[in-house]
């Protein structure tokens, strides 16, 4: 499928939001997904991943989480000093920052889109989480979010999501690695349990794999586990969508 590339600023309290933007090239209107990064921003993996699931038919938005402390177009290095970086900007949003943010991507995603659905990957995952509440939102993948079973995210020092998991009204995709310390066992248990309102409409996968297994760069990256996450992704997806 040929696939159109662009950056757009959708506006939000006053400001841009500068958020990359790929679809299919023909035919129109497609289903769409906010997609959701890691504490990096628009690095290279994060934007092959929504490219690659734009391939499958998908008007696939990817806003820059810290439009609000980052010049536009900054892109954080895999290294210590990019991730104490980007976990300094994410620290330093508070909630209804990030909930405000949802909201313009979603409505933005609302007026060209067939349906609505999200996706994120560490921080991105928990973001993604809270777009569920939405009720146009109809199905959400959730890739090793992290902060569900303790509630950080953000400035606040409780961000509830998982108290408010009743408020998902489509079906939920989360996927897990074993290995993840950002979320051990028993915090998976935490969440798990967490999701009981959810009921047939939660799909619940683990994989024997590393934090954040799906970036393409780095020793933690597990191609195969890769590919059937997408999979399972894509499946939400096509059925949901």
């Amino acid at each position: 499928m040929v696939l159109t590339r662009e950056y757009v600023d959708i506006p939000v309290d006053g400001r841009a939001m500068r958020t990359f933007v790929a679809a299919p090239r023909a035919g129109g209107p497609h289903p769409g997904v906010v997609f959701y990064t890691d504490i990096f921003q628009l690095t290279e993996p994060s934007l092959r991943w929504a490219v690659r699931l734009a391939g499958y038919g998908y008007l696939v938005a990817v806003p820059e989480i810290y439009h609000r402390l980052e010049p536009a177009g900054t892109v954080l290095e895999f290294d210590d000093e990019g991730k104490v970086r980007g976990q300094g900007d994410a620290d330093a949003t508070t909630v209804a920052d990030f909930d405000a943010d949802v909201d313009a991507a979603l409505a933005w995603l609302g007026e060209r889109a067939s349906s609505i659905g999200a996706a994120g990957h560490c921080t991105g995952g928990h973001l993604a989480f809270r777009a569920a509440f939405r009720p146009q939102v109809r199905a959400t993948a959730c890739w090793y979010a992290t902060g569900l079973h303790d509630g950080k995210l953000g400035k606040d020092p409780d961000a509830g999501s998982l108290t408010r998991a009743g408020e998902i009204e489509g079906e939920l995709l989360t996927v897990w690695g074993t290995k993840d310390p950002h979320t051990p066992a028993a915090g998976r248990e935490t969440i798990k349990a967490g999701l009981d309102p959810l009921a047939t409409r939660l799909t619940w996968r683990e994989y024997e794999a590393e934090h954040a297994f799906g970036r393409d760069v780095g020793d933690r990256y597990d191609p195969a586990i890769t590919d059937e996450a997408f999979a399972e992704t894509i499946t939400l997806f096509r059925r949901a969508l």
